[in-house]
């Protein structure tokens, strides 16, 4: 990994970077994609929805205000992130009044594939072009990997940063236009790598996090236990193990970890294995009792009042839960 930023972030000289351990357990289940031309003045407004967003700005400048933030300038090669699919508006100017994004014309290409045409009040070329794509990672919006991230995550001059994101969106442009067989499945592996090169590019380039995923990836005491526990998670994690990994004392960890994530690591852990728990229940149909059992619950019982505690509903409940679905890119 490129970039000034890039040596902090690397713990072990002989293995992947905390980053990178994480970013391979971060997948997408699914993509819907759209390509938009706008014309100015125009302002379209995204609904929230439990899967992220993304957009890159191929053409024109362009302001963001995602949920009550202040606006943000969007320029010509930048790229946003939104992981857990906050309400917005991209603008050409920030007076314009905005419009549903489902409100604009659009010409389908496939069930996820679509174009997006915005009117043209005075004709002529369009002003403005985008690349959006609604992704759905493999984890929950409330996930503790996904909460640690900001409501935005935005990678500034990402095509100068990093060739390889033109040159990919390229691909998918040419994939989109001819139409080819299994379209879907390839333009989802390519909408993976452009967001892992998001999240990479914002990693390099923001500064001063004090707390969250970025002091966390960024501590070298933190870093590569909380790579750990994510490539494991059903793993009997205690401090002297985790300490002894990041080859700290005890205290030292423990400190270390609320300072950076927020919360003491036996709960940011007990979050995560029920998030784990829920996965194995919803998607694997795993009985209840093999989940406690894996976890390392003495009993059934136990496991379901620690998993309401945290969840905030039973575990029954997570096999009636349907399958998240990304929402309308377009």
């Amino acid at each position: 990994m490129n970039g000034p930023n890039a040596k902090s972030l690397d713990t072990s000289a002989r293995g992947p970077d905390p980053l990178t351990e994480i970013l391979l357990n971060l997948r997408l289940d699914g993509v819907e994609y759209g390509r938009c031309h706008l014309h100015a003045p125009w302002a379209v407004a995204f609904p929230g929805q439990p899967s992220a967003r993304f957009h890159f700005v191929a053409h024109g400048d362009c302001w963001l205000q995602a949920g009550d933030a202040e606006w943000v300038l969007l320029r010509q090669g930048d790229a946003v992130l939104l992981p857990r699919g906050t309400p917005h508006i991209l603008a050409s100017a920030t007076d314009v009044p905005a419009v549903p994004i489902a409100s604009l014309p659009r010409v389908p290409v496939s069930d996820f594939i679509h174009f997006v045409d915005g009117e043209r009040p005075g004709g002529g070329e369009a002003t403005h072009g985008l690349f959006c794509a609604g992704l759905r990672f493999n984890l929950e919006a409330r996930h503790p990997l996904l909460a640690m991230m900001p409501d935005v995550i935005r990678a500034g001059e990402l095509a100068r940063r990093d060739a390889t994101v033109p040159a990919l969106l390229e691909a998918m442009e040419r994939e989109v236009a001819h139409q080819r067989v299994g379209a879907c499945g390839i333009l989802a592996r390519m909408a993976d790598v452009v967001a892992a090169t998001t999240i990479r590019a914002w990693v390099e380039c923001v500064c001063g996090e004090t707390t969250g995923w970025i002091a966390a990836l960024r501590c070298p005491i933190v870093g590569k236990s909380l790579a750990a526990i994510h490539a494991d998670p059903a793993r009997k994690w205690t401090i002297p193990a985790l300490a002894r990994l990041a080859g700290t004392s005890r205290s030292a960890f423990a400190a270390a970890f609320k300072n950076a994530v927020g919360q003491t690591p036996a709960r940011y852990i007990a979050r995560l294995q029920m998030f784990q728990a829920s996965e194995w229940i919803a998607a694997r149909g795993m009985r209840v009792s093999v989940a406690a059992d894996r976890l390392g619950y003495e009993s059934e019982a136990s496991f379901s009042r620690a998993y309401k505690r945290i969840m905030g509903t039973p575990p029954s409940a997570a096999r009636a839960r349907p399958a998240l679905r990304s929402g309308a890119v377009a």
